[in-house]
């Protein structure tokens, strides 16, 4: 017995010490249908990043043409689009008649089929009008082109949100809070810190609008019953660029506002942020 167990410990040591020396590894264990689990490799991707750019860089060329500029155009669209396509079509599917003007551009979303081909998709306004075009492109490495003509797509619908059924308003709350809320957005639209800060809640933090507008008035408040705090919904008019003459342009915005009531019946801000609420609710 003694020299089996010498043998067999004799046996497990040169086996420890080979696998370090060869820098084996066991193999790894068996899933549940005996079979072994195998890496699955990680191919290159297509690069978005550089495609949203590219085809950002494309629509601005594209989407704007007039027969006054149709040499210029091609010329431009020679950057985007392969030799043996500006061959034959150097306006890229325009038949060189009418006028486009781009006014502004994004891209919504793109949708990477291969590593090397993708389709962007650019929301953009051209003639005053909303357009949506999916755009083809093709990468290898750091090159890319545009390989085949824009399709034209359906612009996103307009959709009308549900209307939230409305909240039982306390008129006590609400009354309070519309002699008291001009002053906080006063300050809010001015930025001035030390004055915002007379009019938040203990720990809150607010920072204001830098004079980029001035208060106007509050068009509507609409307060929830419920405790010492509660969420409450305003709509501001704001006077914009600090004009304050009667014809003085402005503009509605809606705000949620989370409000804390003190001792004394006066309530301070602890939170405001851009409304979720439909249009109409308030």
């Amino acid at each position: 017995m003694r020299i089996v167990l010498w043998a067999a410990i004799l046996i497990i040591g040169y086996r420890g010490i080979s696998a370090i020396v060869l820098n084996e590894t066991p193999s790894s264990t068996s899933s549940g249908n005996g079979a072994a689990a195998t890496p699955v490799p990680s191919g290159p991707s297509f690069p978005v990043p550089l495609g949203s750019a590219y085809a950002l860089q494309f629509g601005q060329v594209y989407l704007n043409f007039s027969p006054n500029n149709a040499t210029a155009r091609a010329r431009e669209l020679a950057a985007f689009i392969p030799a043996n396509v500006r061959a034959l079509q150097p306006q890229f599917g325009w038949n060189g008649a009418g006028t486009m003007q781009l006014e502004s551009e994004q891209v919504a979303g793109v949708d990477a089929r291969s590593a090397h081909t993708a389709v962007v998709t650019i929301l953009a306004t051209v003639n005053g009008s909303l357009i949506e075009i999916g755009v083809p492109l093709y990468a290898s490495g750091r090159g890319i082109a545009v390989s085949g003509e824009p399709a034209w797509l359906p612009t996103p619908s307009v959709v009308s949100p549900p209307n939230s059924p409305a909240a039982a308003s306390d008129p006590a709350a609400q009354s309070a809070l519309a002699s008291q809320l001009p002053a906080f957005f006063q300050a809010y639209a001015s930025g001035d810190q030390a004055t915002l800060n007379r009019f938040l809640a203990p720990g809150a933090s607010v920072g204001g609008l830098g004079g980029a507008v001035s208060f106007g008035s509050i068009a509507s408040i609409t307060v929830p019953r419920g405790g010492a705090t509660r969420d409450i919904t305003v709509t501001v008019n704001w006077v914009l660029y600090g004009q304050v003459s009667q014809a003085a342009p402005q503009l509605a915005a809606t705000y949620d506002v989370s409000v804390i009531d003190q001792p004394g019946g006066r309530w301070y801000v602890r939170e405001i942020r851009a409304s979720t609420q439909p249009m109409g609710t308030q």
